[in-house]
């Protein structure tokens, strides 16, 4: 059987592969994201292509360290409809900000999969997810980000949409696996046509 490596510490993409069978190991890319981020925004590249390149570098960084492996990268970027994108939350208070920006809004959340085999990209999917957010009450939000805690800076967007974060949404167009950080179903497809996974 083939190996795969995760480029990723996130428990999320971490716990999705696990609850699926997917046998890996994770290992941090190392990619200076906020450099990256910077010089794709100067490029004007769009959501899509941000979480693209991002999810690539990362794939490609650690693939080019462990010759014969498949490597996943992968990444999310929140989008609003006028193009403003949304970055992990570094504290609390930005988090509050950001999600008082986003309540009574529709938003689309891009996540992209990259696999990279001796250093080059050799597969690639974007999945796409509209989140309409509810117009929810102050008092609501600071007992989330009470019952939450700091958990939620580790996510784009601050919302775990498999346990409370739930609550913020009113419509979601979209699968869960995408909104949650790794369009699982095409990966998984994927890695069965390289014997990582049975048919």
């Amino acid at each position: 059987m083939t190996s795969l490596v995760l480029a990723s510490t996130s428990a999320s993409r971490q716990a999705m592969l696990t609850a699926a069978g997917v046998p890996f190991e994770a290992l941090a890319p190392m990619v200076d994201e906020a450099e990256l981020k910077r010089a794709l925004a100067a490029e004007g590249t769009d959501a899509r292509g941000t979480a693209d390149a991002l999810a690539e570098a990362k794939a490609v960084k650690i693939s080019r360290k462990l010759p014969g492996a498949l490597v996943l990268g992968s990444d999310s970027v929140v989008a609003l409809d006028d193009g403003t994108m949304i970055d992990k939350a570094p504290d609390r208070e930005t988090l509050a900000r950001q999600l008082r920006m986003l309540r009574g809004r529709t938003h689309r959340l891009v996540s992209a999969a990259v696999v990279a085999e001796n250093g080059t990209p050799v597969w690639r999917f974007v999945g796409v997810a509209r989140l309409a957010m509810r117009d929810f009450s102050d008092v609501f939000l600071e007992a989330y980000l009470d019952a939450c805690g700091d958990v939620l800076l580790g996510s784009v967007g601050g919302y775990h949409i498999e346990g409370r974060g739930a609550q913020l949404f009113a419509r979601v167009d979209g699968d869960q696996f995408t909104i949650r950080g790794l369009p699982l179903l095409p990966v998984l497809d994927y890695l069965r046509t390289r014997s990582v996974m049975p048919i």
